[in-house]
């Protein structure tokens, strides 16, 4: 997928230089300026390239898994009914608290290692189990060193607004005051969050608490995020909209108001459709609204260990699609341009173009539909990365 006027952007016959990891030139092979003439080649025997996929929302670091939350579901438990039980997000709370880093990066790498193999090349990972600031902290140190364990980009998100830990039921005020706010100060100071995010929920925080936690990353220079509209409205979009938020997720219930608010900012719509389908939603989010009002739309597996167990951004793109109704070509533009831009990296990665950085997954397949059409199937070919041959 390259800039161009056309379905998906596509070059049939297509050269793209490569000088100091960046890409120099793409275009037709034809038009291929001679002072590349002598240059290194790689012939990929006509197989689709396209930018290297992004996964921009997960959960893939935290302790232990969720799967008799899943057989209560099947016999009619709702989410909000199990996480009102002690279940559901605080049972993994428990479960990350008895680990160490080294047990949360070891359970951690399968599922990266699950998304690269599938042409991730970037990968935001939240924290958000932990809920004390030192397991908070635990827990962005593993996604570092899982970064630095493998050929991957990624970005953390502070994510300690997640839900209330059971030593402060009932204490929303003070575990802002105490836990998110100090915890979200030693983060940064250690360098360990790139953005800073919150679930704002009846189930979780208000958009007056989350107002807060906002306040207090905008004085440390740090972007926000939000889970928002995913079980009820609250106008958490509108709150992230005004933040001027590089991303707002779920969005279920999200109301015209909230449309408005995110096209006028430029907020990124996260749409996880692994979450609607594992929680068998019906109230499907606004795409119609969405894309009426340009609304960018991103796609991501939202992999986590209760309410998406999904570790396949390809199996997403199809979803995306079919639960969803996005065209293949928005949804794979939501798993590359559109994904980059929900990370704030949208000038660095995401599109064939120069200038960006060459991070580009090679497929065997004849069309970029294909990407969307198949369920559990892995075309993969090759990433490439940088001048890598």
């Amino acid at each position: 997928m390259v800039l161009g006027g056309v379905p998906y952007g596509l070059v049939e016959d297509a050269a793209i230089a490569v000088e100091g990891g960046h890409i120099a030139w793409v275009g037709p092979h034809a038009e291929l300026p001679g002072d590349w003439a002598n240059a290194k080649r790689m012939t990929l025997g006509g197989r689709l390239t396209t930018p290297a996929l992004i996964d921009c929302h997960t959960h893939i670091v935290h302790g232990g898994n969720r799967a008799r939350e899943f057989e209560m579901r099947l016999h009619g438990a709702t989410y909000e009914e199990i996480a009102r039980a002690g279940g559901g997000i605080v049972s993994t709370i428990a479960a990350t608290r008895a680990v160490d880093e080294d047990a949360l990066i070891a359970a951690a790498l399968p599922r990266l290692n699950a998304l690269m193999a599938e042409g991730v090349s970037t990968v935001e990972i939240k924290s958000g189990y932990g809920l004390s600031i030192e397991d908070e902290l635990k827990m962005l140190r593993a996604a570092r060193r899982l970064g630095e364990m493998r050929q991957v980009r990624v970005k953390t998100s502070y994510l300690a607004a997640h839900a209330l830990p059971p030593e402060y039921k009932g204490q929303a005020d003070a575990y802002i005051e105490e836990v998110v706010l100090p915890g979200m100060e030693a983060a940064h100071a250690e360098g360990l969050a790139d953005a800073v995010d919150g679930f704002c929920e009846g189930i979780a925080f208000s958009p007056e608490e989350i107002a807060r936690v906002f306040d207090k990353a905008r004085t440390l220079g740090l972007p926000v995020k939000l889970h928002a509209e995913q079980l009820s409205n609250l106008g958490g979009a509108k709150l992230a909209a005004r933040r001027h938020a590089l991303s707002a997720d779920h969005l279920e219930y999200l109301d015209e108001e909230g449309i408005a608010a995110m096209a006028k900012s430029g907020t990124v719509a996260v749409l996880l459709p692994g979450a609607f389908y594992t929680l068998r939603e019906t109230q499907l989010p606004p795409v119609a609204g969405l894309r009426a009002a340009g609304v960018p739309m991103a796609v991501a597996t939202d992999c986590n260990p209760g309410s998406s167990p999904l570790s396949s951004l390809l199996l997403a793109i199809n979803m995306a699609c079919t639960l969803f109704r996005l065209s293949p070509e928005e949804a794979l533009a939501g798993a590359t341009r559109e994904a980059a831009r929900a990370l704030g990296l949208g000038a660095e990665i995401g599109t064939i173009e120069a200038g960006k950085r060459a991070e580009i997954a090679v497929w065997n397949v004849e069309h970029p539909v294909e990407l969307a059409y198949r369920a559990g199937f892995n075309p993969l070919h090759r990433l490439i990365h940088g001048d890598a041959a």
